[in-house]
């Protein structure tokens, strides 16, 4: 009895795996995908990918395209991904707020989206100078802190791409090798910097981080560049624990 209790488990586990990675195939897709493509692209048989996308669709997980453009991620799971991003901002709150209790400046909370940064929150510094964004806006990727935090955590060749077109948009005649350069040493180090890059006057400091979705989300603090020089050490060494504070916390259990 036991042991076919472990091995209904285990079949459990291997069909949500799989369910998962035909999630993330779908969501890796710039265009829909049919049920070849997509047994191609995870390595299962065509039969098996049938059956559970059929089951994803009976939750709406999955849908056909009306188009005719093959299968895309369904309604129910950018649901589902909306309520993590809450879930998201509500978790780094408590973080955020202790960034500037100890730097004085403005901390930032910013999630990877498309081709750009997409700030979702965020605490005011206590100083009269301060930099200030509004929820919602979408900062780029190649000249902020936080963008090249987010830019340092992905394959190099989907960074490069991201990079390129992004310089391409904006008419930038950008050094790809030295901006790989710049990519490698925030992975060591942890921490990226935007040194009025891309708004004269202001500086940051940031990090990035995977929440329980795999979405990449970056802590920054903005700094302005009068000050820059005397408030950096400060803001360093308290982002690089807010990175450990991240790192117990997305490795202590599943969002809640």
């Amino acid at each position: 009895m036991i042991e076919k209790e472990d091995k209904t488990d285990r079949n459990g586990i291997q069909v949500i795996a799989r369910a998962a990675t035909i999630l993330r195939a779908l969501r890796d897709s710039q265009s829909g995908m049919s049920l070849g493509q997509i047994a191609e692209r995870v390595g299962l048989a065509r039969s098996t990918v049938q059956r559970i996308v059929a089951a994803l669709q009976a939750e709406r997980l999955v849908i056909s395209d009306s188009n005719g453009g093959g299968l895309r991620l369904g309604p129910e799971l950018h649901a589902l991904a909306e309520a993590a991003q809450y879930n998201i901002v509500e978790h780094c709150r408590l973080l955020l707020t202790e960034l500037t209790q100890k730097t004085g400046e403005t901390a930032d909370l910013s999630v990877l989206r498309g081709a750009g940064m997409i700030f979702l929150d965020q605490v005011p510094g206590t100083h009269r100078l301060r930099t200030v964004s509004s929820v919602g806006e979408v900062f780029p990727l190649t000249t902020t802190a936080n963008g090249r935090a987010c830019l340092a955590q992905l394959p190099e060749d989907q960074a490069t791409k991201l990079i390129l077109n992004e310089w391409d948009r904006n008419g930038v005649d950008g050094d790809i090798g030295a901006l790989q350069a710049e990519l490698a040493q925030i992975r060591q180090t942890g921490l990226a910097y935007d040194l009025d890059d891309h708004t004269s006057g202001i500086c940051a400091i940031g990090l990035a981080f995977r929440d329980w979705a795999n979405d990449l989300h970056a802590i920054s603090v903005p700094i302005p560049t009068t000050r820059y020089e005397q408030t950096r050490k400060v803001v360093e060494v308290a982002l690089l624990k807010t990175a450990r504070n991240i790192e117990k916390m997305m490795h202590g259990g599943a969002a809640r």
